[in-house]
């Protein structure tokens, strides 16, 4: 297969890149033009220009793509949500999908399957109920963000593609996305709970997430959102109990809800604070089988690598 990949420089794109260049398959990285060249040096993946806000798109170099692999999109936690930094969070999502699918339209030869990122954030703060694919979408800024970028991905159906978005949990890795700032208190010996502790957390593991994409890619039932998320989310107090005890340290300081809000503003409450009591109802109707399901096996091999 040959597969398209946005959001190739990312953690998890780098993560995938090798997965599925091990497996055999073709990967052709969706880079901006002035960067395709430095990005290149020592990858073994073919450059594909792309530029949304250029309006740049080598259609030459995608043809004959078999799938898109889309992980595009400027990092939600990288800055406090002022009005600039929600609407690059928009742009790099929204804009950039619209313009990658409407690129991909007029191939001669269209991608067959589009795996898309999303996030749970789609759902908002949902208290205790138990969210599947089928929940509503909640009202904040988040929510409204990933529905409209499952959104536009879902246009690829009208070139006959088959759309997966795959609504992240919380991943854990050690070297990227969530789980390095939250385990930073607790390596400081100043860890502990956020707000009250009750909120749910919903997680999945870095090798899950390979894993799911190569099972979304290669299940044909498998269209529309997707929960990828481990069918045992935990309380935060629960998964402070055991982070800390998987880095050896106390957990003792929690932080104050008002504090966080203080630090952080909008973005506190829908990272931090939201409870997504999250079930991967699609994933578990298709026959996957989760790699790891048990938060303290799956923290300590997070830690390991």
């Amino acid at each position: 297969m040959r597969i398209l990949i946005s959001g190739s420089t990312g953690f998890l794109g780098t993560a995938l890149i090798g997965a599925l260049a091990g497996e055999g398959h073709a990967v052709a990285r969706l880079v901006r033009p002035g960067t395709a060249r430095r990005n290149a040096a020592g990858d073994r993946a073919q450059i594909v220009a792309w530029d949304p806000a250029g309006n740049q798109f080598d259609a030459a170099a995608a043809e004959g793509a078999d799938a898109l692999l889309h992980l595009a999109g400027a990092s939600i936690a990288d800055g406090r949500w002022n009005a600039a930094r929600k609407d690059l969070l928009r742009t790099s999502r929204i804009d950039a999908t619209r313009h990658l699918i409407g690129a991909l339209a007029k191939l001669q030869r269209p991608p067959r399957v589009i795996v898309a990122a999303s996030a749970i954030g789609f759902y908002g703060d949902r208290g205790d109920e138990a969210l599947t694919e089928t929940s509503a979408p909640g009202n904040d800024f988040l929510a409204g963000l990933c529905r409209e970028w499952e959104a536009e991905a879902a246009r690829g159906a009208d070139f006959g593609a088959r759309v997966v978005s795959l609504r992240f949990g919380i991943i854990l890795a050690a070297h990227g996305g969530a789980l390095p700032r939250m385990a930073l208190p607790f390596k400081l010996g100043a860890g502990g709970r956020l707000g009250n502790g009750l909120q749910w957390m919903s997680w999945l593991t870095l090798p899950e997430v390979v894993h799911i994409v190569q099972f979304a890619l290669a299940t044909p039932q498998l269209t529309g959102p997707v929960n990828a998320v481990t069918p045992n989310p935990v309380r935060n107090a629960e998964f402070t109990r055991v982070l800390a005890r998987t880095l050896h340290r106390p957990a003792i300081f929690p932080a104050p809800a008002f504090a966080l809000r203080l630090a952080l503003g909008e973005m506190a409450d829908a990272l931090l604070l939201a409870s997504q009591n999250v079930m991967p109802s699609r994933l578990a109707d298709a026959g996957y089988h989760f790699l790891r399901t048990d938060l303290a096996e799956a923290l300590a091999d997070a830690f390991r690598k």
